[in-house]
């Protein structure tokens, strides 16, 4: 039997890779560069499945090939705004994600940027490099205290819930949730979390304020000039969700007149390039996109796309189909 023929457009763990050699006739990206509409629309002439990444950018114009050869994009990433749904749907495609598997670590991250923020941990660092130390005094980078403190989560999905559990059990912390939808009182009641109707109504009320919810269209700029001014003064805002989620702009603003606290984020609008006005914001953290960037959950990632690859040429529901 003839194997499918399979691309992977980003570098993968090295034991993923030889899984899907063994499996598959799979071309690999060894040189690791993104690839260009131009090549996205050859690659879905040419392969029967493509293994897309949260950062490629399957567009309408990426994606118009009438008559593809590709009838499964399995997205190793759980995010899947980058793939436009109207035109695989056109397609005839099947677009699945990898749930579950990288919601622990994202969540260790989350909560990593929430206490490095806080504390004024990057400011720390960079004066210490900088040679610019002159020893513990009782002023010198007074942060803020972070046990006991008000969370307000947005999007209350499995990434959501494992912050909650930590932020709770492991701080303190009162959880207040917005969803987009009701949330059973047993998953509340886990991290005695109260659900508030409107993301309005919840940004008052934290001392920190973390972000879980999708990415896409519907929630571009969820977080907009208006909404930063309902946060305290004193708040902070934790994006470990999808760049878009934030208007940039607005929290440039924000964060250089010290309207809020602080902000910590782990992903961009148009990532990797970064507004440079955020590079001045001292009271802001950054890290490289690194919410599921641990060996572990890489590769569960990994091996949960060859289960819905295998589900799928199997002539099975893939397990997890989005689209």
């Amino acid at each position: 039997m003839v194997k499918p023929s399979v691309l992977v457009t980003r570098r993968w763990p090295a034991a993923v890779e030889a899984q899907l050699a063994e499996n598959y006739n799979a071309v690999l990206n060894t040189g690791d560069k993104p690839m260009s509409p131009a090549e996205f629309r050859q690659a879905l002439k040419s392969y029967d499945a493509v293994l897309p990444t949260v950062t490629d950018t399957l567009n309408a114009e990426a994606m118009d090939v009438p008559g593809a050869q590709t009838k499964i994009l399995a997205n190793y990433g759980v995010g899947y705004s980058h793939i436009c749904e109207p035109s695989a749907r056109g397609l005839g495609m099947t677009v699945t994600n990898t749930p579950d598997v990288l919601s622990e670590c994202t969540a260790d991250i989350a909560m990593t940027l929430l206490l490095m923020v806080a504390r004024r941990a990057g400011e720390g660092e960079r004066e210490l490099r900088a040679g610019n130390w002159t020893g513990w005094r009782p002023t010198h980078l007074i942060g803020t205290k972070v046990s006991g403190k008000t969370l307000g989560i947005i999007g209350y999905g499995r990434i959501g819930q494992e912050m909650a559990r930590r932020a709770h059990h492991g701080f303190g912390m009162d959880i207040l949730v917005y969803n987009r939808s009701p949330i059973a009182p047993d998953v509340l009641a886990k991290c005695n979390a109260t659900q508030v109707d409107t993301v309005d109504e919840l940004l008052p009320q934290c001392d920190f304020v973390s972000l879980h919810c999708p990415g896409g269209a519907a929630n571009r700029h969820l977080i907009n000039a208006r909404r930063l001014d309902l946060m305290k003064p004193d708040a902070f805002l934790i994006n470990t969700a999808r760049g878009e989620v934030i208007d940039e702009r607005a929290l440039i603003q924000s964060l250089s007149f010290d309207m809020i606290g602080g902000a910590a984020l782990d992903v961009f609008d148009g990532e990797p390039c970064i507004a440079q006005d955020l590079l001045q914001c001292d009271n802001l953290v950054m890290l490289p996109h690194l919410g599921s960037a641990t060996r572990e959950a890489r590769e569960a990632m990994g091996f949960r796309v060859l289960d819905n690859l295998s589900d799928f040429f199997q002539g099975l529901e893939p397990r997890d189909r989005v689209i």
